[in-house]
């Protein structure tokens, strides 16, 4: 009969099944009468109100458009006093009282019931948070009937947990104790707030609606920092709270003078009705602290693996909006999505490199600085292994015109053509200024001629005939390279270059002078965060390296997260905004060459005019990777970073919903030139 039913009412309509499905998601602990109610309103809408609308299958969009706050830095929306003026504030009441958790202590989590997770991953058991929400909501039912109450405590959920699952009661509470141990951590803004209150004297006490009870609660809040109490009252262990108003009384009766100083003692929290409408109802002052979860969640992307997005929200909520800090908007770019991409493309490297063999880590310039900073704070031990290595675009092309002349005469001449450079600036970029007057009487043309897709042929013509010119202006910077490059790699069996992508070349050319050119026999693998995306004008040009193993992608390729490869578009930016993340604030190397010992020196560009914006972009990134290994060593827990997983906080970025967001970095998006 139930089966029947279920055909008939909920799986006849996938539109009916998918609403009816996202609700009790959406609320686990919802009763069967409530579901029931839900279900029979879906089919009167569909049936009888003639709402055929509701037929149609719910699609999630394919990639999230979560409006971005344009205005100004987001941590600015939570500006608070700082915590000292807080706390004087608060001492004029005479006493006051702090609302527990997300107001004295944060989970690492947007949503405090993915701590779930975990303990269904220690106790092996699939589906374990859905169960642990209804046996909760259970619990509490069933105290209301016998007792009046909907107050419970951990051992009463468990047992109903043991009856729901067959998992030992006091097995699992053990290890749900464990996880909250592990993942309770301080407000740091209400840490300094306490300390300041304690410092003048001022009687605190702690109030909770929680199912701990008041032993378990006080030995988290004495394990984050906050110790010295007046008082700490759990509801569980009174069978009222803060909800229905009952610890108030309770609190004001245990308090030594109740109408303190300042026309009540104070409470602190963030639950609009539990920490304001009933504290003010009881005669308390209530100075709100609006949750950081809720301040921040809207902002934040939801299309990631369940853990990883819970605790990379949790952790961009908490540092944003705890009042801490106002944080520059370039910091909070870096923070918001490249510390996520670093942490995860360097545990990509690592395991890459120890399932190969790889001795030697190369870095490449610019884009290796910080991506090398953040490697080495991951893996100390293994700091000696890697070199930021020098290079670029400019400086391999010279190299190994020889081996890729079609490459050479792409980004020297026809990327440059139609685009406003002279020939005299053009061979000059080429370093090729001696060949400008032979070109010049050749092909007709005059120095001051702008290269145009009509002359770029002749000029190339020219370049052909004149091959062996070309080849030898470029053999002192050929040598000096090799010099730079057999001290890089002195002693390396096995290396592999790190670029941020896009076609490879970087590496593929950097192997092809260490090998071929150089002779200095080191394999030299590409590992690149990215490769050449469908809308790419070459979406396929380094496929041959992908099938032989000579290049890695983290992020997306068209073997692996095709939907990524598919949405990123580099004519809309989207390679300079991930570029704007790693980037050093240092000028591009132009090329080796020997100083007036034969030594080797690199040449650069002058350094950016922005560099102090950079350096707070990457201050960012790197104080995300720190706040992620503290809390991956608080959790005893690696975090998988997929590259599906760091890519989804810039997808909301690249969209256009979100074009005013990035507008402010427009100005110092790197230069697609070389030469």
């Amino acid at each position: 009969m139930k089966e029947r039913l279920r055909r008939l009412l909920v799986d006849r309509v996938p539109g009916i099944r998918d609403r009816y499905e996202a609700r009790r998601r959406a609320d686990p602990a919802m009763g069967r009468p409530a579901a029931a109610l839900v279900l029979l309103w879906l089919n009167i809408q569909y049936y009888l109100l003639f709402r055929r609308g509701l037929g149609r299958p719910l699609h999630p969009p394919m990639y999230e458009e979560t409006p971005l706050y344009a205005d100004g830095s987001e941590s600015s929306l939570s500006r608070r006093e700082s915590p000292e003026d807080f706390a004087a504030r608060l001492a004029a009441c005479g006493a006051v009282s702090f609302d527990v958790f997300d107001t004295l202590l944060f989970r690492p989590f947007s949503d405090p019931a993915d701590l779930f997770y975990l303990v269904g991953m220690t106790l092996r058991y699939p589906d374990f948070r859905r169960i642990r929400i209804a046996a909760e909501e259970q619990a509490r039912e069933r105290k209301a009937r016998e007792k009046g109450t909907r107050e419970v405590t951990l051992e009463e959920i468990w047992a109903e947990m043991e009856t729901e699952t067959g998992i030992p009661r006091e097995d699992g509470l053990r290890a749900e104790w464990e996880w909250e141990k592990r993942c309770c951590y301080p407000n740091p803004y209400m840490l300094r707030v306490f300390a300041a209150l304690r410092r003048r004297g001022v009687p605190v006490f702690a109030l909770s609606d929680m199912y701990l009870g008041e032993a378990r609660v006080g030995e988290l809040l004495e394990n984050a920092g906050f110790t010295g109490f007046a008082g700490l009252l759990v509801s569980c262990g009174h069978g009222c709270s803060k909800a229905d108003g009952g610890l108030y009384p309770l609190l004001l009766r245990s308090m030594p003078d109740p109408a303190g100083s300042g026309g009540g003692p104070a409470h602190v929290g963030d639950n609009a009705h539990a920490d304001g409408v009933q504290a003010e109802k009881h005669g308390l002052r209530a100075f709100p602290y609006p949750n950081v979860q809720r301040a921040g969640d809207r902002f934040r992307p939801h299309d990631l693996s369940a853990v990883t997005g819970s605790i990379y929200r949790g952790l961009v909520n908490a540092r944003l909006h705890s009042g801490l800090t106002v944080c520059s908007r370039d910091y909070e770019y870096g923070f918001l999505c490249g510390g996520l991409f670093a942490a995860g493309y360097c545990r990509f490297i690592h395991d890459y490199a120890a399932s190969r063999g790889v001795d030697r880590l190369l870095f490449l310039s610019r884009d290796g600085a910080l991506l090398r900073e953040v490697y080495c704070r991951l893996y100390p031990d293994e700091a000696a292994r890697t070199a930021y290595a020098y290079w670029s675009r400019l400086a391999a092309v010279k190299l190994t015109a020889g081996y890729y002349r079609q490459e050479y005469f792409r980004r020297f001449l026809f990327h440059k053509a139609g685009q406003g450079f002279s020939l005299r600036r053009v061979l000059e970029g080429m370093e090729l200024p001696s060949l400008l007057g032979p070109l010049c009487r050749a092909a007709g043309l005059r120095a001051e001629d702008e290269l145009t897709n009509k002359n770029a042929g002749k000029v190339k013509s020219y370049l052909l005939d004149a091959w062996d010119e070309v080849l030898e202006a470029y053999r002192p910077q050929r040598e000096a390279g090799a010099a730079y490059y057999r001290r890089v790699l002195a002693g390396s069996r096995s290396a592999a270059a790190v670029d941020i992508g896009w076609a490879g070349s970087g590496a593929v050319m950097l192997d092809c002078a260490v090998n071929r050119l150089w002779g200095i026999g080191c394999p030299l693998t590409g590992v690149v965060a990215g490769t050449n995306a469908a809308r790419s004008p070459e979406p396929d040009a380094a496929v041959p390296f992908f099938l032989g193993g000579r290049l890695v992608s983290y992020l997306y390729s068209e073997q692996e997260n095709r939907d990524l490869w598919k949405l990123h578009d580099p004519a809309r930016g989207h390679n300079l905004y991930w570029e704007l993340l790693l980037g050093a604030p240092e000028g591009s190397l132009v090329g080796f060459y020997p100083d007036d010992n034969g030594e080797p020196v690199c040449r650069f560009r002058p350094p950016p005019a922005h560099a102090a914006r950079i350096r707070e972009i990457h201050r960012g990134a790197l104080d995300f990777v720190e706040l992620l290994m503290r809390t991956e060593e608080r959790l005893g827990l690696l975090l998988p970073i997929s590259g599906r997983d760091a890519y989804a906080p810039m997808i909301p970025l690249e969209s256009g919903r979100n074009r005013r967001f990035m507008e402010d970095w427009e100005g110092i998006l790197d230069d697609a030139q070389i030469g």
